[in-house]
């Protein structure tokens, strides 16, 4: 197995903004051409172009252990989770993660946990922390896109607070090479419109800390548009947008294709492949009821009988569709290689239980990892990966696998 490296957010020293002075992130160099059978690598313009004829089939040359090196939240005194939104490794092999209610930390063997926020509007409380960013062992960054603020906490403490942009639809999607805050739109200003767009945009947005200053510097296709009185489609196709190796990193779920910029919303690399039609199956339906029934229960969304009729609504809805075209993936991340995942789709909650295509820096075509039912990937870092795991009973817990090797990797 390759030997991954150290993550680039864990160097110590940054000079030009001491709230992100551990955090540093490199493009590297072009290593040349992939040589895998049915690619071709051009340059156009100076943006890097990687093609395959179709789409490249089997596993990455890491996987998932057996086993949890640790699970945390299903055991008698461990922290009994909700949804969790986020979280990451530490470079000890312990985890901070967060949800809506809070923020705890986890010890390296997961046995003891500490709470470093609560539920609150408060110095050092979170309503909304859709993303964590971790500087050093003791340093984590938290965005509250509620309360439009950015905290950082030292060890248990509080060492800064600092303003974010007071817009709803603005998220954290990453730092840059710099250390500025790469931003993006988490939700539109309104799906139903009245003029003749088939989707409305996003932008892609650099924010200072020190000087609160805003720079758009690309737009991207965010949602599909509405008119008043369509009715909202139960599948529809997003943009997303993350951020790997300080590089905005673009998709659209409906077409295969990554698209890489720099923090100045230059093109920098993007990957095509060409993948056969992707229909909606009737085996993933199972998956969509099972969640959606879970999340109606705790969102205790009316009477048990009345979210009865909701689900058998909304699976009607997907049955209607079998046989029709779906997007490709879910919601992509990037772990601390610079690698991009993507999930296969499925309803519902695309992104639990799926089998991960994992992309490289330079476009190459890694293979897909698979992940147990039920778990949800949350971080990727060196040998280790974080995720939420739903049992049987609903019940969440935080797990940590080691990655070890799989097969030897195809040259």
């Amino acid at each position: 197995m390759k030997r991954r490296t150290q993550p680039s957010r864990r160097v110590q020293t940054l000079s030009r903004i001491p709230i992100l002075a551990a955090v540093l992130a490199a493009c590297g160099g072009d290593p040349g051409p992939a040589d895998d059978i049915g690619v071709q690598v051009r340059d156009s313009a100076g943006v890097r172009i990687v093609e395959y004829a179709g789409q490249p089939e089997g596993e990455a040359p890491f996987a998932l252990a057996a086993e949890p090196r640790y699970r945390h939240g299903a055991n008698p005194g461990d922290y009994e989770f909700q949804f969790v939104d986020a979280g990451r490794l530490l470079p000890d092999g312990g985890a901070v993660v967060a949800w809506y209610s809070g923020m705890v930390v986890l010890s390296p063997d997961g046995t003891t946990h500490e709470v470093l926020a609560t539920a609150g509007e408060g110095p050092g409380e979170v309503i909304s922390p859709h993303a964590v960013f971790v500087l050093g062992q003791d340093s984590v960054l938290v965005p509250d896109d509620r309360l439009s603020r950015l905290t950082l906490f030292v060890g248990d403490s509080v060492a800064r607070i600092s303003s974010l942009p007071r817009a709803g639809h603005f998220g954290v999607a990453g730092i840059g090479s710099s250390g500025e805050l790469l931003l993006w739109n988490r939700h539109p200003a309104s799906l139903w419109i009245d003029i003749d767009t088939e989707w409305l945009a996003g932008h892609m947005t650099l924010f200072d800390i020190e000087t609160g200053a805003l720079d758009t510097v690309a737009s991207y296709d965010h949602f599909p548009s509405q008119r008043s009185g369509e009715e909202s489609p139960i599948i529809r196709p997003m943009g997303e947008v993350t951020v790997a190796a300080g590089r905005f990193v673009y998709t659209r779920s409906d077409r295969p294709e990554i698209t890489w910029r720099l923090p100045d919303g230059t093109i920098s690399q993007i990957v095509r492949w060409r993948p056969g039609p992707n229909l909606l199956a009737e085996e993933l339906l199972e998956h969509g009821e099972t969640y959606m029934r879970m999340l109606y229960r705790r969102n205790q969304v009316g009477s048990e009988a009345r979210r009865e009729d909701i689900i058998q609504e909304d699976m009607a809805a997907y049955r209607a569709m079998i046989g029709q075209p779906v997007p490709f993936f879910g919601t992509p991340f990037a772990d601390a290689d610079g690698n991009v995942w993507l999930p296969s789709y499925r309803p519902a909650y695309p992104e639990e239980g799926s089998p991960y295509t994992i992309i490289s820096p330079d476009g190459e075509w890694l293979g897909q990892v698979e992940t147990p039912p039920r778990f949800r990937i949350l971080d990727v870092t060196e040998d280790l990966l974080l995720g939420v795991l739903r049992d049987n009973l609903d019940i969440m817990s935080v797990a940590v696998y080691e990655l070890v090797s799989a097969q030897p990797r195809r040259r």
